[in-house]
């Protein structure tokens, strides 16, 4: 059996663009501008910039760091600092494959809402029509026995073009798509924000941003969820800078690059922000609804309240609506191959299978599972396994990741791997951040995460979040324990 050919990218853009892609992704369009306004507006911006350096730049760098050493997949890399760590790095990529499964039906959804927007088919209540012609939604998990043949075609559609691309050498596929998408993602936001800013009552809205609740500074609460923003916005943990860095070239430019990447999604989070809370306060003068009623986050935001705003707009809202959809598609498209890409890179390189089937047998298997998203209990049990996966496990595994590099590994190696590829160096205060502080506020926002969602679940949800746990405890054991056919795994 022949060894797989090493990816590697052509050049520095590619591997920025598809970095930032990855990156800027639905979070940032739906989560960040509630979780700016439920935290006390403009002030938010001061433990947002806190986290940024502290947590969101010093993990990057991390992953970064280890990427570019090691050169191997996050199975490989977590094997060759200790055999035992295996089951671990399987354990952060089912997650991640698990969040993408859902995540894909999502984008699912904005392509249908892309078709609709051009006549504006929610009508008057575009609640309802989300929840009963869209979705069809149904509490009960009779529900699952029912497919909602408009959601299936458009997931098997994001599936279709996530596996092309992912088929494809990696500068073909990630690169060209993100070299693509992501010009044209900032363009059309540009040009949202741009209109957005005419509106009438826009001021309302974005003087939101900058208008600050110092009292929320002392909110222990606060902090956290600025953490978790930093967390859920730059994909910390889920392997993917991880294996991006790992395609570079030497000579590459580790710090420089992280920085521009953490600059660029935090910048485009916060612009963004300034176009959706001016819309919203357009959206408050017109309807006399107030401001605090309108904003939301997730699909709320983007099927309910945005299509109510859009009807508000008159001939205007024909032309924003589908280019407010193609950027929550393009935003998807990008994270969605991100996502996929560590997944299909550790079991290649274990397994020696070639790029094209790894990808297609990956993404048969998301597919299906994604099925159960598309039925009429799609969207309830899509609730339970975000909670689940990304405010419990996702953060555990961050925090495991901290404590195996911070701690197991030989930290002085990183920062000799830093110093020796970048023009800014690192030092003694980045260990200190990455041994001690980061853990810690991890451990934090995982302790806030688990009993909220424990907490606030019903006997269901239990016993769905209990099935996942097992699934993540076996399912990484059993990959683990697997022989490799790569000879080569099993040299440190």
């Amino acid at each position: 059996m022949t060894k797989t050919k090493k990816q590697e990218w052509n050049s520095n853009l590619a591997f920025m663009m598809a970095m930032i892609g990855s990156a800027v992704g639905l979070g940032n369009i739906w989560r960040f501008p509630n979780v700016l306004y439920s935290n006390g507006g403009g002030s938010f911006m001061i433990p947002y910039i806190v986290s940024l350096f502290l947590l969101g730049i010093s993990f990057v760098l991390v992953e970064y760091a280890v990427g570019f050493k090691f050169k191997r997949s996050i199975a490989r890399i977590l094997f060759s600092i200790h055999q035992k760590l295996e089951p671990i790095a399987w354990f952060i990529l089912l997650i991640v494959f698990l969040i993408t499964t859902y995540y894909v039906c999502v984008v699912g959804w904005d392509l249908i809402y892309i078709v609709l927007s051009i006549t504006k088919a929610w009508g008057s209540n575009p609640d309802l029509y989300f929840a009963n012609n869209v979705l069809h939604a149904t509490d009960s998990l009779s529900g699952l026995f029912s497919i909602v043949p408009n959601v299936l075609v458009s997931v098997f559609l994001i599936w279709l073009f996530a596996c092309l691309i992912l088929r494809r050498d990696l500068n073909d596929g990630i690169g060209r798509v993100s070299q693509i998408l992501l010009p044209l993602l900032c363009l059309i936001v540009l040009g949202i924000v741009i209109f957005s800013l005419t509106l009438p009552g826009a001021s309302i809205g974005y003087m939101q941003i900058f208008t600050p609740d110092w009292s929320a500074l002392g909110d222990l609460n606060v902090w956290l969820a600025a953490f978790g923003q930093i967390v859920f916005s730059l994909s910390l943990g889920m392997a993917i800078a991880m294996t991006y860095a790992s395609y570079l070239p030497e000579g590459s430019k580790l710090v420089d690059n992280a920085l521009v990447v953490a600059f660029s999604n935090s910048g485009f989070e916060v612009f963004n922000s300034i176009g959706i809370f001016s819309i919203l306060g357009f959206m408050a003068v017109t309807s006399g609804i107030p401001f605090n009623e309108l904003v939301s986050e997730g699909t709320g935001l983007a099927f309910v309240v945005f299509p109510q705003v859009f009807n508000t707009m008159g001939s205007a809202g024909s032309i924003v609506a589908p280019l407010f959809f193609l950027c929550i598609l393009f935003a998807g498209i990008t994270s969605v191959i991100a996502l996929l890409e560590g997944v299909c890179y550790s079991i290649s390189e274990k397994f020696l299978i070639e790029r094209k089937k790894t990808a297609t047998v990956v993404c048969i298997i998301g597919f299906l599972i994604s099925v159960i998203f598309t039925t009429n209990a799609g969207s309830t049990i899509l609730g339970i396994f975000d909670a689940f996966l990304n405010n419990f496990a996702l953060v555990f595994a961050v925090f495991l990741e901290c404590i195996i590099f911070g701690w197991i590994y030989k930290f002085d190696d990183l920062i000799a791997i830093l110093n020796d590829n970048s023009s800014i160096q690192v030092g003694k205060t980045w260990k200190i951040v990455i041994k001690y502080i980061l853990p810690i506020c991890i451990l934090g926002l995982w302790i806030q995460g688990a009993y909220t969602t424990i907490t606030t679940a019903d006997t269901i949800s239990l016993s769905i979040m209990g099935l996942l746990t097992v699934i993540l405890i076996v399912v990484p054991l059993i990959f683990a324990k697997m022989t490799a056919r790569n000879k080569d795994y099993y040299k440190v």
